[in-house]
């Protein structure tokens, strides 16, 4: 019993998402900082105003929170994706270029020789018709 959970613990997938889950916490620190300190102020002095929470208020329906809600998520969407997720596409890109290069520089010599015999026989069976 002990050893099962022993696996369960030392396996690779429990291991990354804890590492995934903790620098995660990690980062959120990051993006809350960019968002609060540097995109909101934008928006505020763009529209006069640090969130949307006073605009279209008809009595206990509060739209402008839920306006405020969604500008955060979009902010906080777009930070992550231009600061993480494009420079990281970006890097696969070239490093699957790379690799794609490599391997076509790089052909296999068995399969150099077995192109060089299918050509032969080619070549055979043409003379022989």
């Amino acid at each position: 019993m002990l050893s099962g959970f022993k696996d369960f613990i030392t396996r690779g997938n429990v291991i990354d998402l804890a590492v995934g889950m903790i620098v995660g916490a990690a980062f959120t620190t990051v993006v809350n900082a960019l968002v609060e300190n540097i995109l909101m102020p934008a928006i505020a002095m763009i529209f006069q105003a640090p969130n949307f929470d006073s605009w279209l208020q008809y009595g206990d329906v509060k739209v402008g929170v839920f306006l405020t809600a969604v500008v955060n998520f979009l902010l906080v969407a777009a930070a992550l994706y231009f600061t993480i997720v494009m420079p990281i596409n970006k890097m696969n890109e070239r490093r699957a270029a790379k690799l794609n290069t490599e391997e076509m520089e790089e052909e296999d010599p068995q399969v150099v020789l077995l192109k060089e015999i299918r050509d032969s026989l080619v070549a055979q069976n043409r003379n022989n018709l």
